[in-house]
């Protein structure tokens, strides 16, 4: 059973985020840059909320609001989801599931350390189940 520690030792610990007082603009402007949908709100090193580009979509763009005059705060997700380097994938993917989100923080501690999507699970997983896959042709052939 493969680790949240572990899926992000091999995808990497990069962790992108912004202040909650800058515009909605421009954190959708980094999240473009970053080609990532989803991004961590921070103050002083504290994850304070988290905000995705549906988020975006039905904050923002459904209410008629102005980009560079809304505040990321004020559309953010402040009740957090979040997985720990402990947690298995199968456990994310679940949790994932039944809250209907697409990106979890993960938290060592009151520390971030790092953000897992659907695509990085999904991709684990099947890279998992090639190996076995493979596994299971060479017991067969040999």
């Amino acid at each position: 059973m493969t680790t949240v520690k572990q899926v992000l030792d091999a995808k990497g610990h990069d962790i992108w985020s912004i202040d909650p007082g800058s515009s909605v603009l421009d954190t959708i402007r980094l999240m473009a840059d970053k080609k990532i949908g989803a991004l961590l709100i921070m103050e002083n090193d504290n994850l304070v909320g988290i905000v995705s580009e549906r988020d975006y979509a039905r904050k923002v763009i459904l209410k008629g609001r102005a980009s560079n005059d809304t505040p990321v705060k004020d559309i953010m997700t402040r009740k957090i989801i979040y997985a720990t380097p402990e947690n298995s994938v199968e456990d994310c993917m679940e949790l994932m599931t039944k809250k209907r989100v697409r990106h979890l923080p993960v938290l060592d501690g009151d520390q971030v350390v790092g953000v897992l999507s659907i695509g990085d699970l999904v991709k684990n997983i099947i890279a998992d189940q090639q190996f076995t896959i493979e596994q299971l042709e060479n017991y067969i052939t040999a």
